[in-house]
């Protein structure tokens, strides 16, 4: 299964993909964004689980190994635009709001924005079709709820 789904990713005009490889671009995005300031820390893993957990509705074993699979994937994917365009073509457009706001919970787990960090998300919401004005209230919502402003 992960075979065929890297081949997809890496494929030079990758095919559309089935919902379960949805699932595993999403967690390889979250794990992406995570990464993405160099450090991956047990905290950034947890957040990953609850949103997994949440949104696919896993016990916190099935959430772990699907990010277990996220981060193989991720790692060998060449290029975000493969995860996004999975997620795009699967998810509706009020959901890939929420997937914005899934990776803001990443990114300020710590409760601090790097800069890594923030040019990957203004890099992944326009390829997930979200602008930048519902990026920015996806990021406030995620502040406010973590008491960050």
């Amino acid at each position: 299964m992960f075979a065929d789904l890297l081949r997809r990713l890496t494929a030079p005009e990758p095919q559309p993909m089935p919902e379960t490889d949805a699932r595993l671009a999403l967690s390889a995005l979250l794990v992406r964004i995570a990464r993405s300031d160099g450090s991956y820390d047990a905290a950034e893993m947890r957040r990953i689980d609850r949103i997994l957990a949440a949104r696919y509705g896993l016990d916190a074993q099935g959430a772990a190994e699907l990010r277990a699979h996220g981060e193989t994937i991720e790692a060998d994917a060449p290029d975000t635009v493969r995860f996004t365009r999975a997620i795009k073509d699967q998810v509706s457009l009020e959901d890939r709001t929420a997937v914005i706001e899934a990776l803001w919970d990443v990114v300020l787990v710590d409760g601090e924005r790097d800069d890594e960090e923030d040019s990957l998300l203004r890099t992944i919401a326009p390829l997930l079709g979200i602008h930048d004005r519902d990026s920015n209230l996806a990021r406030q919502r995620v502040e406010d709820r973590r008491g960050l402003r």
